[in-house]
This record gives C-alpha cells, sequence and structure tokens, in this order.
C-alpha cells in the first residue's frame, strides 16, 4: 500500500452507501482488510461497499470487455470481499463518473464482474441500469427466523438471490446475521435474502440482508429480483405475454422502479447522490496495513 494520499468519495443510491475511489489506472492496492476498514463505520469512513473506479483495460478481470465498456465497477463488499454486481452501485458509479467529467448525459457502458452493463444518465438526474436478465433456477430454499419459515424463490441477478414473500416485514428479525437457510448447497458462495411485503397492485415493499454486509438500506440487484419474483408470483410474464411489466419497489432507503421487458432485460431507475471527498490519511493506512 503506497503511503501517498488517496482520493475517496462518499456517495449512495437509495441510501445503499458507498466508498468511492478513484484509481483509472488501477495503482491502488485495495486488500480486504484496508476495504473493510474503510468501510467500517467507526473506524473509517464507513460504507455498505468500496466502489474502485478502474479503466478496464487497466483491471485484469476487466480487460476482455475494454472494447465494450471504458470503465471498470471492482465492487467489494462492506467486509472486503469481491461481489460480482451492485445495482445502486452502478448508479452511484455512473454519476461519479458524470460529477468528474469523464461522462455526459447519455448511454454509457459500464464493465462489471457480472458482465457489461447499459446505464442511461437522464437529464433530471434519475439514472437507469440495464440489469440484464433474471435467472430462475429451480431449487430453493426455505428461510427461517424466530420460529417462522418461508419458501423462498431462487433469483439469480449476477449473484444470489432468495425472495420470501411475507405477512410483515418485521418478521424478517434483526437482519444483521444471515437468516437461516437449507438447503444450504443451493447457495455455496452466500445469497442475499430479501423478505417482501404487498403495498399494492404492483406494489411492493422489502428489507435485505446482503451477503458481506449485514442488512442495508437499499438493494438494486435486490429490488430486481423481488420485481421478478412478484410477476411471477403474480402471473406476469413479458415473455409470454409479450408486454412489460413494471413494479414499484420501496426500500428502507428510498424507491426504485423496475421493469422488465419482453425479451428479458431488466431496468431499474433511481437516483444517486456524492455526498462528500476528500482524502484519506497516509498515516492511518499505514495502522490498517501495518
Amino acid at each position: 500500500m503506497s503511503t501517498s494520499q488517496i482520493a475517496f468519495l462518499k456517495g449512495h443510491g437509495t441510501e445503499n452507501d458507498f466508498v468511492i475511489v478513484p484509481d483509472p489506472d488501477n495503482a491502488v492496492d485495495l486488500p480486504a482488510s484496508v476495504v473493510a476498514r474503510l468501510c467500517d463505520r467507526r473506524a473509517g469512513i464507513g460504507g455498505d461497499g468500496l466502489l474502485h473506479v478502474v479503466r478496464s483495460a487497466a483491471h485484469p478481470e476487466a480487460r476482455t470487455m475494454a472494447a465494450d465498456a471504458e470503465w471498470f465497477m471492482d465492487y467489494r463488499n462492506a467486509d472486503g470481499s469481491i461481489a460480482e454486481m451492485c445495482g445502486n452501485g452502478v448508479r452511484v458509479f455512473a454519476h461519479y463518473l458524470q460529477r468528474a467529467g469523464l461522462v455526459e448525459e447519455g448511454d454509457l457502458a459500464v464493465a462489471t464482474r457480472g458482465g457489461v452493463k447499459k446505464v442511461h444518465l437522464a437529464k433530471g438526474g434519475d439514472i437507469t441500469v440495464s440489469m440484464g436478465r433474471a435467472l430462475l433456477p429451480e431449487d430453493g430454499v426455505t428461510v427461517t427466523v424466530d420460529g417462522r419459515s418461508w419458501d423462498a424463490r431462487n433469483v439469480n441477478m449476477g449473484n444470489p438471490h432468495a425472495v420470501a414473500f411475507v405477512d410483515d416485514l418485521a418478521h424478517a428479525g434483526e437482519l444483521r446475521s444471515v437468516p437461516p437457510f437449507s438447503p444450504a448447497a443451493v447457495y455455496p458462495d452466500g445469497v442475499n435474502i430479501e423478505f417482501v411485503v404487498d403495498r399494492g397492485p404492483r406494489h411492493v415493499a422489502m428489507r435485505v440482508h446482503e451477503r458481506g454486509s449485514g442488512e442495508t438500506r437499499s438493494c438494486g440487484t435486490g429490488a430486481c429480483a423481488v420485481a421478478v419474483a412478484a410477476a411471477r408470483r403474480d402471473g406476469a410474464d413479458p415473455a409470454e405475454t409479450g408486454t412489460p411489466v413494471t413494479y414499484t419497489v420501496d426500500l428502507p432507503g428510498g424507491t426504485l422502479v423496475i421493469t422488465e421487458r419482453p425479451d428479458g432485460e431488466i431496468e431499474m431507475t433511481g437516483a444517486a447522490v456524492i455526498v462528500a471527498e476528500g482524502k484519506i490519511d497516509p498515516a492511518w493506512l499505514e495502522t490498517v496495513t501495518g
């Protein structure tokens, strides 16, 4: 780890918050221990995850995508572990690029470990992300909290989700730790677990435990997974009807609008905010890495 000062920003999308580290040339080493400390809300800057901003051509995991997307979102969970994708993170990532003058309004491609994501930066401020298609494996799990159990729908949005429909969001419990689920073999690398209630026609609310981060105020891929699971529960499959289906998803940190199109493509629309920027103290970094 270099002892030179490292720039950072802090941003959020529907209160799913991130430490942003601009590093176009991939020169900053970010081991899991440093990421975890940066995301620590008492000992660090604080965040649900970290957005490492790198040019695709400069990162070994993204070079094959460089022809399609100049920028790679090297996303890390709050515990320092690597994640495939983060929907709210992509919106904040794109907002940072626009704020920094690296991209303009309109269409943008962002490379992620979950593939290249198409983003639209609207003039009014909202950002729409094409999240790809959902996979619906047949094997689901049973989630149990405080003696209550629910069957959870398996939805993969480039990362794994288990969606459980409940009568009351309080039934999800504290969500700091992973809600028990079985069989564990369905999700060998862990899972994001969503608890969902109905608010009205094509309108739901959710809470989520994100693997590696605990309960978060919002989860973009989770909102997409919830909308898909709700649509299938409600008998709506755009591939069969030929008509897009849109769900409004309320999260503790705000609202996202999710649309699934007949070709299976899922679009997520919401706001993104940058709240602060500064420099990481090199002396503090030494205490973390020493």
